[in-house]
């Protein structure tokens, strides 16, 4: 049991990055759970079986998933929230999309490898591969992967800065200051998931991002209301109420100091952990 539970934060990080899924990974580690309390003989290295027993798992589904083909609209990781992270490790939202590009198999041995750490002979024995072709796996995850890296961390100081005032200006209609914030390139995706309205297809370049922030001050009378700024799979964020009062998560990309990207996530079957967090934390009403 001990030593299940000192490895399971680390699963769960694991299983969420090869999923996308907070919800998947608990089910993951869960069944991992299960099957360790089926092993009789002591485990030798009990964080190397585990981590096996768990990237397999998180294969299968990958491999029998057929959700994501039938989704409506964008596709958007859950929303990982900065305590739930590893500061260890850099895989912001961006990265977690650029990883979706990848095959299953890649996508084990980059994260096993490059992210986690795991050295080459046990992702060969996790993967059921040799190593030579582990090695050329890691290899082409890390070349499709290597633009979406973070180039630098934002200081939390800064990212509820960057999320604050991105809020009330997309709030307030005020194209000016977004003008100044937003890239020329800049990219919104919003992920309803057929479940609430949102954005089908992504809103693409500054003229268009700011004729809909435009309209949409013009069109509801009620605000969206700021609950509190995030650090969202590692990029600057927030949880607002938005108009038709809906739970959200917006994230900031940003790029050479604007915003590139901006990742918004309705859909409530993703956002469950995280209203839970919200209502758990200090001060939540």
């Amino acid at each position: 049991m001990a030593a299940f539970e000192a490895q399971r934060p680390r699963l769960q990080r694991l299983a969420y990055r090869m999923l996308g899924s907070v919800a998947e990974a608990e089910d993951v580690v869960q069944d991992a759970w299960l099957r360790w309390r089926k092993v009789e003989a002591p485990v030798d290295a009990p964080a190397a079986y585990l981590r096996r027993v768990v990237a397999r798992l998180c294969l299968d589904r990958m491999k029998s998933a057929r959700a994501r083909e039938t989704y409506v609209g964008d596709w958007l990781p859950e929303p990982l929230l900065a305590p739930e992270s590893d500061p260890s490790d850099d895989l912001t939202l961006t990265l977690m999309l650029a990883l979706e590009r990848l095959s299953p198999l890649e996508r084990a041995a980059f994260l096993l490898h490059d992210v986690f750490g795991v050295a080459l002979g046990e992702v060969a024995s996790t993967l059921d591969r040799d190593a030579a072709a582990v090695r050329q796996l890691a290899a082409r995850a890390r070349k499709h992967v290597q633009a979406a890296r973070p180039r630098f961390r934002v200081e939390p100081a800064e990212a509820d800065r960057i999320a604050q005032a991105f809020f009330v200006a997309s709030r307030d209609g005020d194209l000016q200051a977004l003008q100044t914030m937003l890239a020329e390139d800049v990219v919104i995706h919003s992920d309803g998931g057929g479940r609430v309205l949102a954005f089908r297809n992504p809103i693409r370049g500054l003229a268009r991002v700011l004729r809909l922030y435009a309209g949409l001050r013009r069109k509801f009378t009620e605000p969206p209301i700021l609950l509190r700024p995030l650090v969202i799979d590692g990029l600057p964020g927030y949880a607002s109420i938005d108009r038709g009062r809906i739970l959200q998560t917006t994230a900031l990309e940003l790029r050479d100091g604007r915003i590139a990207g901006i990742y918004i996530v309705r859909n409530p079957d993703k956002l469950r952990h995280v209203a839970a967090a919200l209502a758990a934390a200090p001060g939540a009403s």
